[in-house]
Order: C-alpha cells, then sequence, then structure tokens
C-alpha cells in the first residue's frame, strides 16, 4: 500500500482525533478481502501492512497523494514509513 503515496501531512493518532472531533479510532478487517482500514466518525482510512500484521508499535496517520490515481486518503501506518529515515529524534 505505501508503494507510489507522496506522504502530505503526519500527525499523532491523539492530534488525527482532535482535528476531526472524534474520540475513538477503530480499525477493522474486511471480512472478504482481508484487508484492514480504519473508521473514525463516518469516514474511513487505509491501513498499513504493519496494522494487519500486528507491527504497528508506534501508530501515525498521514494524509497521503496516491501518485497513480491522484486520490488523497488518510493513511494509519508506522512512524517512520514513508521512505524516510529518521535521523534524530529532538
Amino acid at each position: 500500500m505505501e508503494r507510489n503515496l507522496k506522504f502530505l501531512k503526519a500527525m499523532s493518532v491523539a492530534e488525527f482525533k482532535a482535528q476531526h472531533n472524534v474520540e475513538k479510532i477503530e480499525v477493522k478487517r474486511n471480512e472478504h478481502t482481508g484487508k484492514c482500514f480504519f473508521v473514525y466518525g463516518f469516514e474511513t482510512g487505509a491501513c498499513s501492512r504493519k496494522v494487519e500484521t500486528g507491527e504497528l508499535t508506534n501508530p501515525v496517520i498521514s494524509e497521503v497523494c496516491s501518485a497513480d490515481t491522484g486520490d488523497i486518503f488518510f493513511l494509519l501506518h508506522q512512524k517512520g514509513e514513508g521512505g524516510a529515515t529518521t535521523l534524530a529524534t529532538l
């Protein structure tokens, strides 16, 4: 899922919930496709594979744009995913 995505803006889960005025985010699995997604209010967002495999230890939500389709959507993923290496945390 993370391929061919341009990361526009990243935020913590708490920041995302505050910006979208929601108290909770639910991660769900589509039983037909096996893919995970998240629900906030009446909207949905995509999840990276690390959510599906249980490897998500430091979650963030990014607004991303698909280079293939131009679609803009939110992606729940591990902090540090997205093609940039973290050199320092200050």
